[in-house]
Parts: C-alpha cells; sequence; structure tokens
C-alpha cells in the first residue's frame, strides 16, 4: 500500500479539455488514438471497442491511455462507414456534433462526454503511457463517471476558482481510476514494474535530462555521462530499468513536445521538428504520421477543432 501511495504522491495531474459530442451517424474507427489520456463516458447509445467490438454499457467508461491505438465504434445500426484516424480526424463533425451538458440530460440521442488529462511521474514519465496497457472498460464505477459529468458541469460555468476546481477533480479522477485498477487486479504486473521509477536516482536523473535537453544532443556518450556508466553499457541499462531503449524513448518524448506545440503555438511544422531535435523536416514529419497516424498538419487542424467546440 505504501509504495501505491508514493505512486500517487508522484503523479503529477492536469487536466487538460473536455467535450460533450451528439452521435450524428454511425462510424467506425479503425485505428482510434488519442494524444493524451482519454476517458469516454457513454450517456445514451452504442459504443464498442476492439477487434471484438466489447460493448460499453451506458453510464460505463472507456479509458484510452495516450499513444494506445484501438477500433472504436461510434452509434447503431447497418450502414456504418469504417474510416481510419486520419480520414476520422478529417470529417470529425459529420460524425460528433457538440453539445452542452445540459443538452446531454435531456436527450435521448447517442451521446458522450470525453475528459483528457496528463499524468506524469515525477513530471518527467507519462505514467500510464509507461504501464503499456491497452484501452479498457471501467464497469460498476458510479464514481468515476460522476467525477467525468462533474468536470463537464465545472468546464460550462465561469466561476471564481474554476481551474482550481478543475485540477483538483481531475487529480481525484486519476486517483479513483488507479484504485479501479488495483481493486479489480488490472495491469498489477505492469504497475510493479513501475517500481523501478523510484529505486533508481540515476533513471530520474537521465528522465529530467532528456526533458530538458529535448532538442540537443542526446546520444547515448551524454546520457552515459549524467546516469555515471559506460557508454557501451547506458543502453542495457535504461532499458533494464524501464524496458524501453532510451532512443525509442528520446523520440517517444521528442514527438510528445511536438504535440504540445501544435496545440499550443503557431510556429510552423519545420520550426517545431527543429526545437524537439528533428534537423529534417521531411523525416520528422515520417516519424510523426508513423507513431500518431496522421501527419503533424493535421494534427493541429484536428486539435484547433476539438478545442473549438
Amino acid at each position: 500500500m505504501d509504495y501505491y501511495n508514493k505512486v500517487i504522491e508522484s503523479v503529477h495531474v492536469r487536466f487538460l479539455k473536455g467535450n460533450n459530442f451528439k452521435i450524428e451517424k454511425p462510424v467506425t474507427v479503425m485505428n482510434y488514438v488519442e494524444s493524451e489520456n482519454t476517458l469516454i463516458l457513454l450517456h445514451h447509445g452504442t459504443l464498442k471497442m476492439g477487434e471484438d467490438q466489447e460493448l460499453v454499457n451506458e453510464s460505463e467508461v472507456l479509458f484510452i491511455p495516450k499513444g494506445q491505438k484501438t477500433q472504436l465504434t461510434f452509434g447503431s445500426g447497418t450502414k456504418k462507414n469504417e474510416l481510419d484516424m486520419e480520414q476520422f480526424g478529417d470529417t470529425k463533425r459529420k460524425y460528433l456534433q457538440s453539445l452542452s451538458f445540459k443538452e446531454i440530460k435531456t436527450t435521448e440521442e447517442d451521446c458522450i462526454s470525453l475528459i483528457q488529462f496528463e499524468s506524469k511521474v515525477f513530471d518527467v514519465v507519462n505514467f500510464f503511457n509507461s504501464l503499456d496497457i491497452p484501452p479498457f472498460i471501467i464497469r460498476f464505477n458510479d464514481r468515476v463517471a460522476t467525477l467525468i459529468e462533474d468536470i463537464i458541469k465545472e468546464i460550462e460555468v465561469n466561476s471564481v476558482g474554476k481551474e482550481r476546481s478543475l485540477k483538483a477533480q481531475t487529480e481525484v479522477l486519476v486517483i479513483e481510476l488507479l484504485r479501479h485498477i488495483l481493486k479489480n487486479r488490472l495491469f498489477t504486473e505492469e504497475l510493479s514494474t513501475n517500481s523501478t521509477y523510484f529505486k533508481d536516482p540515476r533513471l530520474i536523473d537521465l528522465f529530467n535530462c532528456i526533458k530538458a535537453n529535448i532538442g540537443g544532443d542526446l546520444s547515448n556518450k551524454v546520457l552515459a555521462k549524467v546516469a555515471n556508466v559506460s557508454e557501451d553499457y547506458v543502453g542495457q541499462y535504461f532499458k533494464m530499468l524501464t524496458g524501453i531503449n532510451p532512443q525509442d524513448y528520446i523520440e517517444y518524448q521528442r514527438m510528445e513536445a511536438a504535440v504540445e506545440l501544435l496545440r499550443t503555438s503557431k510556429k510552423s511544422i519545420r520550426d517545431i521538428g527543429k526545437e524537439v531535435g528533428y534537423k529534417d523536416t521531411a523525416y520528422f514529419c515520417r516519424r510523426f504520421k508513423m507513431m500518431y497516424g496522421v501527419p503533424a498538419g493535421k494534427m493541429r487542424r484536428r486539435e484547433s477543432l476539438i478545442n473549438s467546440q
């Protein structure tokens, strides 16, 4: 129990955004993926997940960890389009229409609420992504569903302390999500593996070095000096503790930083690529699309569309 309390104390949580959508037309997205941790609460209608199309019941919640792909079906009906994530991002308004929480409570049409949040260990490692767990359905947990509704209601008011309230409620939401995982003995092996983040301070030094120098030289030679190990050993050392090659981890962090810049700045794709460590813009664009399934420019337009709804 003390270990898990330490985990929770070390996870920095930040609310990102929330929306309500009415499902206008049924659609299956073959490789649905989100750039942030995402919770989808089904109010009415049909939502199915995975290749076996597991059904999410009304008032249940689907959790999609950042970067994890799944097949997702919104709405019911015999005629539904099948799209990849890029096509869905381009035509999202055709299938999902924004509406208020008040409208959700008065309609019987298919509708969902969507919450996105960031959760990082020591403000460096994306916690749920580091677990490498697949999307899963949160069943029989009214507390998680109620918290999502409370956050959505808070978004739609303009009261004193709104940002503070959203932050506090999102932190409670993440705690309830972890409690649900532990109570139902989900991904306990993955959670235990994460104990490595708290056992070796040199690993945290490496994470902080990577974060602080995301656009600079992060060769194994540089990492070896930070961890005070040999250049030949640093890759093995990093992978032994994290399960991932250091250069793969660095690329993921660079892409994560690129997504944040796409969302929050008006910098060109070329400048963003350079800022996160890619001198070759074409190579940056190829790697970005390989990781997220959409080009960087379309990711920017998609994020802009979501935030404007």
